[in-house]
């Protein structure tokens, strides 16, 4: 962080708004209430500087004091927060950084969400220029087990309800490649897990390889998943990590800060 003069006279707004973007920062950083010597020591601001502007922001409940000489984040930019949160939207947010990827790669990008068994697709990223071209119509389902993005969701569920869900839907294939046993599936998300992405090898459609990433909301849940769709013998595994960064910068749109 910038250090600010103490002995500096004038306090031009801007000053008084960039020293409260400096308390908030070092209030963030802790999730019990910091004492007034720490936050001085941390936000480079003398002591009755910070006590004057936290006061002020306790007046508008920003800033709470639990006791005398300490503070922390208040109620209000929680219930700010909430009102952002409250705009977001998934689509909204994948909407450029998929078309950004589909211009990296010249691949369809596929926006999907879980609903009950199925996921549906709400969003896509293509052109009709560059050749033959893999696209999921909007609106479209498809089964957990045989998608990548089913994949995805089938992992973060536990063992029974992956189980429950074999019962339910009795695993059925739609092409050779179909996985249609439960221990077959339990390894295959697995490898989900552990790499952080899931694949449909031909699982769906003859012909058709997909890689998946999850996007997570503030909540760190997943709540959609980003895939390339592509020919069997184009898809590569030098997609991987953009595909990776690309779902990491849509959850972050959406309030996800822990490390994936």
């Amino acid at each position: 962080m910038r250090k600010v003069d103490a002995n500096q006279a004038a306090t031009p707004s801007i000053q008084v708004i960039e020293r409260i973007f400096t308390l908030i920062d070092v209030l963030s950083s802790r999730e019990e209430a910091v004492s007034l010597k720490e936050i001085s020591e941390k936000s480079g601001l003398h002591p009755s500087t910070a006590h004057r502007i936290l006061n002020d922001l306790a007046c508008g409940r920003f800033v709470d004091r639990p006791e005398p000489g300490s503070y922390r984040l208040g109620m209000r930019l929680l219930e700010l927060g909430n009102l952002v949160k409250g705009r977001l939207n998934v689509r909204d947010a994948a909407l450029m950084p998929m078309r950004e990827l589909h211009r990296l790669i010249q691949q369809p990008i596929n926006l999907s969400v879980r609903q009950g068994d199925e996921i549906i697709y709400i969003e896509r990223a293509f052109s009709e220029r560059s050749g033959m071209q893999v696209v999921r119509a909007i609106g479209g389902r498809a089964p957990l087990h045989l998608t990548s993005v089913g994949k995805l969701f089938l992992s973060v569920d536990d063992t029974q309800k992956v189980r429950a869900y074999a019962t339910r839907t009795g695993l059925n294939g739609q092409t050779r490649n179909s996985i249609t046993q439960i221990n077959i599936l339990e390894r295959e998300l697995s490898k989900v897990r552990q790499y952080g992405v899931a694949h449909d090898n031909e699982e769906l459609e003859l012909g058709v390889r997909c890689l998946a990433a999850g996007i997570y909301d503030d909540q760190s849940k997943l709540v959609a998943g980003l895939s390339i769709s592509a020919p069997s013998d184009r898809m590569s595994d030098e997609w991987r990590p953009k595909l990776q960064a690309t779902a990491q910068q849509i959850s972050l749109a959406l309030g996800h800060r822990k490390p994936f």
